[in-house]
């Protein structure tokens, strides 16, 4: 292994584990704390809790995409189609979170007062913890992948 392939191979292996660390954390220990809560307390907790983490995952996950993409033409033989196969994970992650979960956040903070929910507002929940186990079951083999991968360099 090359050092600049060392260099990408630490960086995917970085980003692929924060990108599926995060989301196993949501689901093992956010999500169940959401779903205790009543209806407003989980738009404000929820709306809270997306502050940061929604400017900063896309940046995590598409960077981390986009190394393994370079590390697919760095590398060669079976190294190059594993990389391959992480990046397309990881573009599944983006896209679920993309098309599925953003617009549920979108409407959880469209809400202006948790304390005067609609009443024929929809609970999101049960749909958003389907998606995100998704893009988590996605993120976890998309590092599983990754650090095949990177053995196989």
């Amino acid at each position: 292994m090359t050092g600049t392939e060392s260099f990408f191979a630490v960086a995917a292996l970085l980003g692929g584990g924060v990108t599926a660390g995060v989301l196993f954390a949501v689901a093992l220990s956010v999500l169940p704390a959401l779903f205790a809560m009543d209806t407003g307390t989980y738009v404000y907790a929820h709306q809270l809790l997306g502050r940061n983490w929604d400017p900063t995952m896309p940046v995590i996950v598409l960077s981390t995409t986009a190394v393994n993409v370079v590390l697919a033409v760095l590398g060669d033989g079976g190294a190059r189609g594993l990389f391959v196969v992480s990046a397309v994970l990881l573009l599944g992650v983006s896209g679920v979170s993309h098309l599925c979960n953003v617009p549920i956040n979108r409407r959880v903070k469209s809400i202006t007062d948790p304390a005067d929910i609609p009443t024929d507002w929809a609970d999101p929940r049960p749909l958003w913890r389907r998606f995100h186990y998704l893009r988590t079951a996605l993120s976890v083999l998309a590092l599983a992948t990754t650090a095949a991968a990177v053995t196989a360099l």
